[in-house]
């Protein structure tokens, strides 16, 4: 049955992907996980680049999540409805944001698809096939 996703979520899908390591940020012990050495997810630090349009206070509860593509980027931040985003900051980059307080607004099983996808997308070409064929699916 679906519920709506929590931040508790993220990290539980993150750390249940294989060869992850959790580092914790120096300031704010904010964590980052990885794969390979590769950030796959992190929950940043407060940055003048996210703030309340309305307050201009920065969001400290953000969440960065690597996609494999910038049409995967595109399609996820298009609707503003959604609780995804970016900034100038991250133009280009190959990942998209979310609050950790607008989890809510989408399943736990989206967002724990959407951290699979992020490891998918960051972990090597070896790992990804195995990590597929353990799980029956085809690889993209």
């Amino acid at each position: 049955m679906s519920r709506p996703a929590c931040p508790e979520d993220v990290h539980e899908a993150a750390a249940a992907m294989p060869h992850v390591t959790v580092e914790v940020g120096p300031k704010a012990g904010n964590r980052i996980y990885q794969v390979g050495g590769k950030s796959f997810v992190f929950f940043r630090t407060p940055r003048p680049d996210a703030v309340d349009p309305e307050t201009g206070v920065k969001y400290d509860d953000v969440i960065v999540l690597w996609v494999a593509h910038q049409g995967d980027k595109e399609a996820l931040v298009q609707d503003p409805a959604t609780p995804y985003f970016t900034t100038p900051h991250f133009n280009g980059h190959p990942s998209v944001l979310v609050r950790a307080s607008r989890l809510g607004e989408v399943t736990r099983e989206e967002i724990v698809e959407l951290v699979q996808e992020a490891w998918l997308a960051q972990a090597s070409a070896t790992r990804r096939r195995r990590w597929l064929e353990e799980q029956g699916l085809p690889e993209a």
